[in-house]
């Protein structure tokens, strides 16, 4: 059964059968519309960002499979504080807060995509990206809660799925 893979860059729940989707699927003889609508019931989640998504088509069947990525760190912080970019200045002005649990929300969501073999550093790796957007942490400089991270301040939210 020869698969094809294709995979696109998608706004979450407002995916169209325009470019880049329509043009990358009308050749292979399937329903695009209803690929369409799938991705979007996907990725309503994620209304509002920019959402990897790759779909799997069985050229012979006509079937069609949607595996859906996570948004950017950076995107997922915006939207959890409530923000509608980073900071121009990210050491010396900064343009939203996050809570501790927010960011290991953030953490948990995206450990999958990232090479951080504990939670802990997947919190920190989100806390290093908070620093270059400019986005302080329980209304601190992200540095210093990465320093209270190391020091095992939060090793009480920070915990392990067993």
């Amino acid at each position: 059964m020869p698969e094809k893979s294709l995979r696109f860059l998608v706004p979450g729940g407002e995916a169209n059968a325009g470019p880049p989707i329509g043009p990358a699927l009308g050749p292979l003889g399937v329903n695009v519309l209803q690929i369409v609508e799938e991705i979007n019931r996907v990725t309503q989640e994620f209304k509002g960002m920019r959402v990897p998504v790759e779909v799997i088509i069985d050229t012979e069947t006509k079937q069609f499979k949607v595996n859906v990525g996570t948004p950017t760190t950076a995107a997922l912080i915006v939207k959890e504080a409530g923000v509608e970019k980073g900071s121009s200045a990210p050491g010396r002005e900064a343009v939203g807060n996050l809570s501790m649990e927010q960011v290991v929300r953030i953490a948990r969501l995206k450990r999958g995509d990232m090479r951080a073999k504990t939670l802990k550093a997947a919190v920190k790796q989100v806390l290093g990206t908070c620093v270059s957007m400019g986005v302080t942490v329980e209304g601190k400089h992200p540095k210093e809660v990465i320093r209270e991270v190391e020091e095992g301040v939060y090793d009480d939210l920070i915990k392990e799925e067993s």
